[in-house]
């Protein structure tokens, strides 16, 4: 279909002339006053290029192109006119939005190219605007998911949480109870998943809460060496169980950052670092500082390395894999909470795999 250009001059002459240039590429409308210019553009929907004179009586060129610019605001508007009307042009190009302006007498090949170019501009335009609106109603579907997740972490909250508080509230009650041997162990399993299932409802709400922006972050100074002495200390049952040693180097000792969400990332870090670290092996916990000025916090174990690929599930949430489908390694969030904890606090997860070890890393303020 043919682009439709308007074109304008009170010389029935100079109109005809420009229909015959232009006829064969585009559909030619034409008026010969500013008055009947508009006219024709309130009935037209689309029309790619305004094309006007500006020496017309009642109404000039670049009053005309003004007035143009309600009813297509999409258009391409070019004036025509001549070497004394350079104020003309001043004003067209700034109250006018003329795309160019064409002196009289034109050349008929540099005309058409400037109407081409025009065209050309204005599919461009209407594309762009096109790509915009598709934009626009992608990130509203986008905050729409945003709210389905708040809705989803309320839901969760409500309507799971409060049957397993009573769940493991009467199973308290039941471990007081006399019971036989067998009703022990049946017991025993159903406290047991029940407080898995608590686990995973918790670290679903802290995934949303964070990817929601509606984890609380009140920051403050943090001395490293406090931190990973408390951590050591909570850990070191589970170290000796695994035959872990623990080895903790504090370079850096002051960052600035929310305390509660540093000690739950490294709680998380230390987790993994425990549950797949080597036996006889180190659990590793550094703090250097950095080239720009920020100190890098590491986790290190020995243990089998990843490559990219693998790295890139491991940091999704709810990732399937062999171990998590036999039900021994819960939904594979541990990292994938810790980045969007990291992310809630400006920083990010990165894991590198030198020599044997595996390590994760993330980089906070200095304090």
């Amino acid at each position: 279909m043919k682009h439709s250009i308007l074109c304008v001059d009170d010389e029935v002459d100079n109109v005809d002339a420009l229909e015959r240039i232009f006829r064969r590429s585009y559909r030619v409308l034409k008026a010969t006053s500013g008055a009947e210019g508009l006219g024709l553009l309130k009935a037209e929907k689309e029309v790619a290029v305004i094309i006007s004179d500006q020496r017309m009586p009642r109404m000039t060129g670049v009053e005309f192109l003004k007035k143009s610019i309600t009813t297509h605001p999409d258009a391409i508007r070019i004036l025509l006119t001549g070497y004394t009307d350079i104020e003309s042009v001043i004003d067209a190009i700034n109250s006018g939005e003329v795309y160019r302006y064409v002196t009289k007498p034109w050349d008929p090949v540099d005309l058409s190219n400037t109407i081409n170019k025009a065209v050309e501009k204005y599919d461009l335009r209407r594309e762009l605007i096109a790509k915009n609106a598709a934009l626009e109603s992608a990130l509203n579907e986008l905050k729409t998911l945003d709210q389905a997740k708040t809705q989803f972490m309320v839901l969760i909250n409500h309507e799971l949480k409060t049957p397993l508080t009573v769940l493991l509230s009467f199973l308290e009650l039941l471990q007081e109870s006399p019971l036989n041997d067998e009703q022990q162990v049946y017991l025993n399993r159903i406290d047991q998943s029940a407080h898995r299932l608590k686990s995973i409802i918790d670290e679903v709400l802290e995934l949303v809460s964070a990817e929601t922006g509606q984890l609380k972050i009140s920051k403050s100074k943090i001395n490293l060496k406090e931190i990973f002495a408390e951590l050591h200390h909570q850990w070191q049952p589970r170290l000796e169980g695994r035959e872990l040693g623990w080895s903790a180097q504090v370079r850096v000792d002051k960052v600035k950052s929310d305390p509660q969400v540093l000690t739950k990332v490294l709680n998380r870090l230390i987790d993994n670092a425990v549950k797949f670290g080597s036996k006889g092996s180190e659990v590793e916990i550094e703090s250097r500082s950095t080239d720009d000025d920020q100190v890098a916090i590491t986790v290190r174990n020995k243990g089998k390395a990843m490559d990219k690929s693998m790295i890139e599930r491991i940091l999704k949430p709810f990732t399937l894999n062999e171990e998590m489908l036999h039900h021994s390694k819960g939904l594979g969030m541990g990292l994938s909470v810790s980045q969007a904890l990291l992310k809630a606090i400006g920083s990010e997860v990165a894991i590198n795999c030198p020599k044997g070890h595996v390590e994760v890393s993330f980089r906070l303020p200095a304090g």
